[in-house]
């Protein structure tokens, strides 16, 4: 199954995609997923408006490494000139490309007219994005859901939009707004839009396991897969994918030693780049997630939230996942 994915000049090595998620895909956490063998990372969003106001958040938000591959930035907001003005501004900093959020489900953000809420005014989205790829030369690309709700199923016309207005690519997420991430993501949708469109389509929704990768691109014809909730506490599954779509074999899950190991190292580079205090408080939802479904897990998540340090962290990984 193909694996290369071209964004703009560049080949990625690999058509998986680490997707956006606030309070999840921050640096060290891209660094681990690329390691695993994800093609190309997204960053957390960041609002365009907060960039412009010199807000001192968004410097972490943006930060890269060059040692985590193509990186693009997400940017999110609603003024066609803003969101011009800081793509232009921003074009120089270590970014692959410049992603814009049209699909963000988060009340504070839709009540705002950002995100998933400028499906249901594709002509301002159009503004957007046309003023975008004027401003930059970099390549400019955009994530959005099936539609609003139930009575505003556009992901199509919305592709079509974004393809004439110059997007590198789009990434469509099988849901509505209004589902949030409930229910089963529409594959058959995804389908409806590489259909509709000449620019690469990235599926996204429900990719749990290397087969639903699989599966995804084999009913879809999608170039690519954007992988979200199930990279949580699973930087493996890039791997797995990777090596599923090149053998059909899918390798073993980590052991609990390997597990125990990325946790540490999590942990590490999370205390290296945000200070110990923040990293242990941020490392109680990792944890979660690492041992999601592992014997005496409930209570693991218990005593991580008293653990304040590296050392502590360490002192009760040996205790509990030996």
């Amino acid at each position: 199954m193909r694996m290369k994915l071209r964004l703009g000049d560049r080949e990625l090595n690999s058509n998986i995609i680490l997707a956006p998620m606030a309070g999840v895909t921050d640096l060290p956490f891209r660094l681990l997923c690329h390691e695993q063998g994800a093609g190309m990372a997204v960053t957390e969003m960041v609002s365009a408006k907060a960039i412009l106001y010199k807000n001192k958040n968004t410097k972490e938000l943006m930060a890269v490494d060059p040692a985590e591959g193509p990186v693009a930035v997400q940017l999110f907001g609603s003024d066609p000139e803003i969101m011009a003005e800081i793509a232009a501004q921003i074009e120089d900093g270590p970014f692959a490309a410049i992603d814009v959020n049209m699909g963000c489900p988060v009340p504070k953000i839709v009540n705002n007219g950002e995100g998933s809420a400028l499906m249901k005014d594709i002509k301002l989205a159009e503004k957007i994005l046309t003023s975008m790829v004027k401003a930059v030369k970099k390549p400019v690309t955009v994530k959005f859901r099936k539609g609003f709700n139930d009575q505003c199923l556009n992901a199509v016309e919305f592709a079509k939009m974004a393809e004439s207005s110059g997007a590198a690519w789009v990434a469509v997420h099988g849901r509505t707004r209004e589902q949030y991430y409930s229910g089963t993501a529409d594959w058959e949708v995804i389908r409806q839009v590489k259909e509709a469109v000449k620019i690469p389509v990235i599926g996204n929704g429900d990719i749990f396991h290397a087969q639903d990768a699989a599966r995804m691109m084999q009913e879809t014809g999608c170039d690519g897969v954007m992988v979200a909730r199930g990279a949580k506490g699973n930087p493996w599954i890039f791997r797995e994918i990777r090596q599923y779509l090149e053998t059909g074999e899918i390798p073993p899950r980590p052991s609990t030693e390997e597990i125990r190991e990325m946790i540490l190292r999590h942990g590490r580079m999370l205390s290296e780049y945000k200070g110990e205090n923040v990293a242990m408080r941020e490392m109680r939802s990792h944890m979660a997630w690492y041992t999601k479904g592992m014997k005496h897990s409930a209570s693991l998540r218990c005593e991580i939230n008293q653990v304040e340090t590296l050392e502590g962290l360490a002192a009760l990984l040996d205790g509990r996942m030996v």
